[in-house]
């Protein structure tokens, strides 16, 4: 069992952005340890993003919940293909502890057994105009090689290569089609970060949200032909790139993972709708606002006994 949860970022003006992230945006708040504000969403994970006040912007951390025998397993990869990685016990809400991994490219990845979940709670009522995000559906990394990066993923944390286009290596680690990605950028940074919407009509209404707060889109509304999913992105004042989404594809185990080719668009086209443009300078900034850095040493990871 594996499962994305949470993306853990570092910026200047912390609680200003999880402020907006409530306000706006549709999270709920998730409390406050130390310097680090939280935000979850409806669903069951105790918190989908983490905020910490830091003078620089960087992606601390990426976090998957996942079983003890999936947790053996990365960790044991990792040792064999030499990564940076090391033990740790998560102080953030719902605990948990597992090891922490230094991809290729520099990519954190974290993944705990042992983490707990709380209790659903209900979304903004309709009324308000406003929406909640459920949970985070997806991570996407830049790449400096992103057919390495697929591959990595496949030999270290077990994931599977769903799909590959001209700008993407897709890559699922359960049933949904893809839980990350590595965008083909020529460069190692955060790409995006998408928030699960309850259907369709929440992610319009979030749309009309945003717009009633002054922002527009940076690419959407459409539909991705690879996971299928409807999507709206925008670049939030403090910096990522964040997506509304809903309905990435289930996939099963025998789902032939589709090349380039396979995944092409009339002229003037780049999803399946094809209703709106792409703002393509103001995303290439703000895709390389996060890059990645490991706030801790390397250490010995026990195999064997739970991790």
């Amino acid at each position: 069992m594996m499962d994305l949860r949470s993306i853990e970022l570092a910026l200047p003006g912390a609680e200003q952005a999880h402020r907006w992230m409530i306000d706006v945006w549709g999270c709920a708040d998730a409390g406050r340890i130390g310097e680090t504000w939280y935000l979850r969403g409806s669903g069951s994970h105790p918190y989908l993003m983490a905020l910490a006040d830091h003078a620089d912007r960087f992606v601390r951390s990426t976090t998957f919940v996942c079983s003890p025998d999936r947790l053996e397993q990365v960790a044991q990869a990792a040792a064999a293909h030499g990564l940076a990685a090391a033990p740790c016990t998560a102080s953030d809400p719902g605990g948990g502890s597992g090891i922490v991994v230094e991809l290729a490219e520099g990519e954190i990845l974290r993944f705990l057994t042992g983490a707990q979940t709380v209790a659903p709670i209900a979304g903004h009522a309709r009324a308000s105009r406003r929406v909640m995000p459920v949970k985070l559906t997806h991570v996407v990394f830049n790449a400096a090689d992103a057919e390495a990066s697929g591959t990595l993923a496949e030999q270290v944390l077990g994931f599977t290569v769903s799909d590959r286009t001209r700008g993407m290596v897709f890559v699922r680690c359960n049933t949904s089609h893809h839980s990350t990605a590595f965008a083909r950028s020529g460069f190692s940074s955060l790409n995006h970060v998408a928030f699960e919407m309850d259907d369709l009509d929440a992610v319009m209404r979030g749309i009309g949200n945003m717009r009633d707060h002054g922002f527009a889109t940076a690419w959407g509304p459409g539909r991705h032909g690879p996971g299928d999913n409807v999507y709206a992105y925008y670049i939030a004042p403090f910096g990522p790139v964040i997506e509304y989404s809903t309905a990435v594809e289930k996939v099963p185990d025998d789902y032939r993972a589709g090349a380039p080719d396979d995944w092409t668009w009339p002229e003037r086209r780049i999803d399946q709708w094809g209703i709106s443009d792409k703002d393509l300078n103001a995303l290439r900034v703000a895709e390389e606002t996060f890059r990645f850095r490991r706030e801790w040493a390397s250490a010995p990871v026990p195999l064997s006994s739970g991790v």
